[in-house]
């Protein structure tokens, strides 16, 4: 019997959610396919490991035993492709980190922390962007793997998804949305926005939410060149600010309140690299990554599900 190493995860995933919606979400892949792997996994064993119903999903005493089984030969085959890039990268080397403010969130602490765990001979040079380059040194080269958030108007570059974050709008406490639960998108189109000075136009094009306006021109309410400026000029009440939910959490201010766009889509950070350059550091790095955000489940939740138990904005 040969039991694919994806089967093995798709399943893990399955087990850990007891929903196959999360599970998919979780693994970006698409639920049939998740299904599919799951039962092919059930046949290739010979007994039922998950029991559906229309309702729920748990598992069958033969799966939970395979659970056990199945985390252990993940952590062994990690394990050993981890011992083996070591081996080929002879525990050293540099990797320069790019990223924008926020980084990848609640979750970057965690991968910095893990990576220098498992590969001590390696330096992480840490370089924060400004606005002004939103790619985070991926296009001139400057940064080797990055935190980015989709969409930039780079397209030399090479990513995998990290999490999927909710849009939110920051208004001063003064502002008539102050007081809501939320704000519709169809709403936001009237308020001038407070948005990063930047050449990039696919990444601003995003942030004023001109995939909304049929053609309209966003009203700007000022240029920053660092989110300290544009809190500034928000908390004062000169416009908005869209951002990523995050934001309420690693810049608050007692003078802005920040409320869920109903309607928006949703912000991607990925950890990206240039085309063609995934180096065994990056791909060491890469994987890290994943591995973390697949074990930081709690964390996960509150990045991609921040206003969980408020009604429909969950």
């Amino acid at each position: 019997m040969d039991v694919s190493t994806r089967k093995l995860r798709y399943f893990v995933a399955v087990a850990e959610e007891l929903h196959f919606s999360r599970a998919a979400a979780r693994l970006f892949v698409a639920q049939q396919a998740l299904s599919k792997q799951v039962r092919e996994l059930e046949n290739d064993v010979g007994v039922q490991l998950l029991r559906r119903t229309t309702r729920s999903v748990e598992l069958t005493p033969a799966g939970g035993a395979f659970l056990v089984a199945a985390r252990k030969a993940l952590e062994a085959i990690d394990a050993g492709v981890e011992s083996a890039r070591r081996a080929a990268l002879g525990d050293g080397g540099v990797l320069r980190l790019g990223f924008l403010v926020g980084g990848a969130l609640e979750l970057g602490n965690p991968i910095i922390a893990e990576f220098s765990k498992r590969f001590p001979g390696v330096r992480l040079d840490l370089r924060e962007f400004g606005f002004t380059d939103p790619a985070s040194g991926l296009a001139d080269g400057s940064s080797d793997v990055a935190f980015v958030r989709l969409p930039v108007g780079v397209s030399e570059i090479d990513y995998v998804p990290l999490f999927v974050e909710p849009l939110v709008v920051g208004v001063a406490t003064n502002h008539r949305f102050a007081e809501r639960p939320s704000v519709s998108i169809d709403e936001m189109l009237s308020e001038p926005i407070v948005v990063g000075r930047t050449a990039d136009d696919v990444w601003r094009q995003f942030w004023t939410l001109d995939a909304y306006r049929a053609g309209a021109t966003a009203a700007i309410a000022g240029l920053s060149n660092s989110v300290t400026e544009e809190v500034a000029i928000v908390a004062a009440g000169v416009g908005c600010t869209v951002t990523a939910a995050g934001s309420q959490r690693y810049i608050p201010h007692p003078a802005i309140r920040y409320l869920p766009i109903t309607g928006a889509e949703p912000s991607i950070l990925v950890v990206a690299w240039p085309k063609g350059r995934r180096t065994a550091l990056v791909d060491s790095f890469v994987e890290v990554a994943l591995a973390v955000r697949d074990r930081e489940t709690d964390i996960l939740a509150l990045i991609e599900r921040p206003f969980a138990g408020a009604g429909d904005l969950a």
